[in-house]
Formats: structure tokens, C-alpha cells, sequence
């Protein structure tokens, strides 16, 4: 009696659950078909929308009147004008692709209101470039507040990560290029456009929307920037953002694979990128072009006793910690107290900036650290302002964890200051590094080691400082010229331009 009641409720769960998988089977094929029917209407709605649009009519028209087979690549950049480094990298990459190929006509996928003679003025002003407008066309976006991530104060990660998808969706109705770039990293903006118009699609990656680093912090419940106290002191709050993450993590690794080529700017950024992206073949270090041609003719001596500190006043600049350590420097060699001055030059962009530069004039105040002997605060300087402070001071001092690059650390050295970086990302892995066994600056993490590194540099001998100021502009020259981003960029369009 037991054992015909046992065998027949195995009967019973053998049926039942291969009903459970016949039904999942089942399910799974009708989403994927409704899935493969959305995207193929989708497409088919782009590509007839971008055909007719006004604006790709005109490219091709003004195209074919300069070759009769232009191949169009097309860069994916909202913020084509804003004159920053990243902008650096995309005017010096389309300078050489259309110099390289001239069957190349250049579409800049941009959400700025100035008209092309415009943008192509902030070029030629900010970076010296002279942008080709024979050559280069401009699609303007109206949807770029859908990426403003002062639109979305909470879950901004993955809110301003979907709101990039309508743009993407509008550039893509707009015209269908050949080839496309993301140059300012919207990933999930280009894995829409390369599934609705069936493109070729590479990107260069300034820094990762989310990276493991991140996902270590809120794990570890460590205090950040972006990472609040009010979570890192709750364990329910820090295992949901920890969930958030991993499931935007995963998202991000899944529309990031779709890219033929990517580029990064940094041995950091690149190990972020195939830690998430898994797709280590097609990853290459390009460093982005750095022009200090203006920095290295600054002379390495005579130099003055300071200390030159070149941020914007954002949190993650970690401008306090800078004044802590000069304190300490102060409290370990008194020598020093009266005859070294700590220089804070940055840019103010808005109120909670300004705040920010009045918390750490009250930090100074608490150290007993002297504006004006000790310390001074230099907002928003001009450009020729900041060349005479960067070749006047000794030392140049960095303090930011985990940045993905470091152009400033680059500028520190090209203009001849000892360099004191922070012992992370970037600086570490790539800048500060020895150039044919010659050190070219110093690293450090903590209040102490940037107290103790900032003494070393102030110490050191004549011989010495210019070995090391010698080796780093060598170094500069080597890596992070425009000479050797071209190289880099154009090696690594190749299979775009096929």
C-alpha cells in the first residue's frame, strides 16, 4: 500500500513538472518571437523615418558632392561643444579619420542649440582644431534633457541610462550612418541604435557608468561620495543598492557587448570595462591626446615654494584632504611652517560649489592653517593665469581616488611641478610610473604618505628634482601625445571602416 502510493505520487510530479517545463519552453519562444517582432518593426520604422528625414537627405546631398561614395561614420557625443577633455578626443579623433580616409563624411550626433559654425568655433578656440564643415554634419537633438542627471536625484544610474535610449532613438530616426561611436559613454544609447539600424558600433570609454569599485564600497558598507553615509550605516539599505547595482552591473555588461571596437582611456577604465563587458579582444588602451606644448615650454627653474593643486571644487576632488596633509607636513617639519603655501585652483560651477569652498575655508581656519601664508583658495582663474601658476610652483598635488585618468597629473608634469598623485586608477597605473628608471613623481593614499611625499619633493636636491622633472615630460611626450592618440585611434577604427 505504501509503495503504490509513493510510485503514484512520482507519477504525479513527473507530469506536473513536465508541464511546468513544456509551459516555460513554451513561454520563453513566445517572448523571444514577440520580442524579434518588435525590434524587426522597430528597425523597419528607423530606417524608412531616417531614409526620409529632411536632415539625412541634406548630408547625403552635401556628401556626394565631394565623393561619389562617402562612407558615413557617425559619433554619438550631446555634448559636442562643451570644451572639456573628453571633446579633446572626439575633434582630435575626427581630424584624423578624415584626414586619413578621404571617402569619410563625419555626422555628430549633437544636443547643442549653436548652429555647426558655432561648435566648430569652440573647437578651433578651446582645442585648436579647425573643424572640415564640408566635411562634417551635425544631427541636433531635442530630447538631450533625457540624460541631465539632475533630472533624476534618485536611481540616476539606471534612469538617466533609459532616458538615453529615447535619444538614441531619436538620432537613430534621424540617419542611419554606416558606422557608429559613442564618445561619451551611453552605452545602452548605442546598443538601441546598433539593434534598430544594424550598424557597426564602437565606443570610447571615459570612465564606466557603474564599475567593481563601486560595487566593493557599498559591499564593504564604506562611506563616499557616491556612496551616502545614511546607506553605508544601514544593512537593509546597503543590500538593496547592493542588489541595484548588480542588476544594473549586468545590464551594462549586456548592452556594452554589442560594441565591435572599444577604446578606453585608461588601464583602469579598460580593467572595469572587460571585468563587465567580457569582451577582452576587442578592449584597447587608447590614451586620450593631451596638448601641452604651451606647458613644456614653461621653464623648470627657478621655481617657488609651492604647492599647486588644479581641481574643480567637487567632492570627489578631496580637496580636504589636501589641507589635512599640509597640516601634518607643518606639524612633523615646523621648518616648513611660513615657507610653504598650498594654492587651491579650481572652478566654482554653481552654489553647492561655492559652499564647498567656504567648508574648506573653515577646515583651513580649524588647522590653524594661514590663508594668504598657508593657503589660498584661486576661483575660476583664466587660462593664461593658470599657466603662470603651474610654472612658478614646485610641486603639483592630486588627491582624488579612482580616477579614471589623471589629465591634470599629466599637465602637473608636462609644466615641470613634482608631482604628488593619488596612489590609484589612473596616476598609478599609468601616469606617474618610472620613464627608463627614472621615478617621475611621487603616489600616496593617506593624510600621512601625502604629508611624507609632500617633504620628500620639497627637499630634494637640484640634481635630482630635474632628473625627475626631465623624465616626466618625457614621459608625457611618449604616451599622451596627439601624435600617439592618432596612431591608437586610427589602428583601432579599422574594422569600423571596413
Amino acid at each position: 500500500f505504501f509503495f503504490f502510493f509513493f510510485f503514484y505520487f512520482l507519477y504525479l510530479m513527473q507530469a506536473t513538472l513536465l508541464r511546468v517545463v513544456v509551459a516555460l519552453v513554451s513561454v520563453g519562444m513566445l517572448t523571444a518571437l514577440l520580442l524579434g517582432l518588435v525590434v524587426a518593426l522597430l528597425r523597419r520604422y528607423a530606417r524608412r523615418k531616417s531614409a526620409t528625414s529632411a536632415i539625412s537627405q541634406e548630408i547625403r546631398r552635401k556628401a556626394a558632392r565631394l565623393h561619389p561614395t562617402p562612407r558615413f561614420i557617425g559619433f554619438f557625443h550631446p555634448y559636442c561643444a562643451a570644451g572639456g577633455g573628453g571633446e579633446r578626443v572626439l575633434w582630435t579623433g575626427i581630424r584624423a579619420l578624415l584626414q586619413h580616409d578621404p571617402k569619410v563624411h563625419v555626422v555628430v550626433y549633437t544636443g547643442d542649440a549653436l548652429p555647426a559654425e558655432g561648435i566648430a568655433e569652440v573647437a578651433q578656440q578651446r582645442f585648436g582644431i579647425a573643424v572640415d564643415l564640408q566635411r562634417v554634419s551635425f544631427v541636433h537633438l531635442l530630447q538631450r534633457d533625457c540624460v541631465e542627471a539632475a533630472r533624476y536625484p534618485h536611481f540616476t544610474m539606471l534612469r538617466q541610462s533609459l532616458g538615453s535610449l529615447w535619444l538614441g532613438w531619436e538620432a537613430a530616426c534621424a540617419f542611419a550612418p554606416d558606422a557608429l561611436v559613442d564618445s561619451m559613454g551611453y552605452a545602452f544609447a548605442l546598443a538601441l541604435m546598433w539593434l534598430v539600424l544594424g550598424c557597426r558600433v564602437g565606443c570610447y570609454v571615459h570612465y564606466p557608468t557603474i564599475s567593481t569599485d563601486m560595487l566593493a564600497r557599498v559591499r564593504d558598507r564604506s562611506a563616499g561620495f557616491n556612496n551616502d553615509a545614511r546607506i553605508s550605516g544601514s544593512w537593509l539599505r546597503s543590500t538593496a543598492k547592493l542588489l541595484y547595482y548588480r542588476a544594473f552591473a549586468g545590464l551594462y555588461g549586456l548592452v556594452g557587448a554589442c560594441a565591435s571596437v572599444v577604446m578606453t582611456n585608461s588601464s583602469w577604465t579598460q580593467q572595469h570595462i572587460v571585468t563587465l563587458w567580457r569582451r577582452p579582444a576587442r578592449t584597447h588602451i587608447v590614451f586620450p591626446p593631451c596638448d601641452t606644448n604651451q606647458l613644456q615650454a614653461l621653464p623648470l627653474s627657478p621655481r617657488a615654494r609651492t604647492v599647486v593643486s588644479v581641481a574643480q571644487f567637487r567632492p570627489e576632488k578631496n580637496h580636504a584632504l589636501q589641507l589635512q596633509a599640509l597640516a601634518r607636513l607643518q606639524a612633523d617639519h615646523p621648518e616648513h611652517r611660513g615657507q610653504v603655501k598650498l594654492q587651491l585652483v579650481g572652478g566654482c560651477r554653481n552654489a553647492e560649489d561655492e559652499q564647498r569652498v567656504r567648508d574648506l575655508r573653515a577646515l583651513a581656519q580649524k588647522l590653524d592653517l594661514k590663508e594668504g601664508t598657508d593657503v589660498e583658495f584661486l576661483l575660476n582663474v583664466p587660462y593664461p593665469k593658470l599657466l603662470e601658476l603651474l610654472g612658478h610652483g614646485l610641486v603639483g598635488l592630486h588627491s582624488m581616488r579612482d580616477e579614471h585618468f589623471g589629465i591634470g597629473v599629466v599637465e602637473f608634469m608636462a609644466s615641470g611641478l613634482l608631482t604628488l598623485a593619488h596612489n590609484s586608477a589612473g596616476p598609478k597605473m599609468d601616469i606617474v610610473v618610472p620613464h627608463n628608471g627614472v621615478s617621475t613623481g611621487r603616489l600616496a593614499d593617506t593624510e600621512q604618505g601625502f604629508a611624507d611625499g609632500l617633504h620628500y619633493l620639497l627637499t630634494l636636491d637640484e640634481s635630482t628634482q630635474r632628473q625627475m622633472q626631465t623624465a616626466a615630460r618625457a614621459l608625457v611626450t611618449e604616451k599622451f601625445s596627439e601624435k600617439a592618440f592618432e596612431a591608437s585611434f586610427l589602428q583601432c577604427m579599422q574594422p569600423l571602416l571596413a
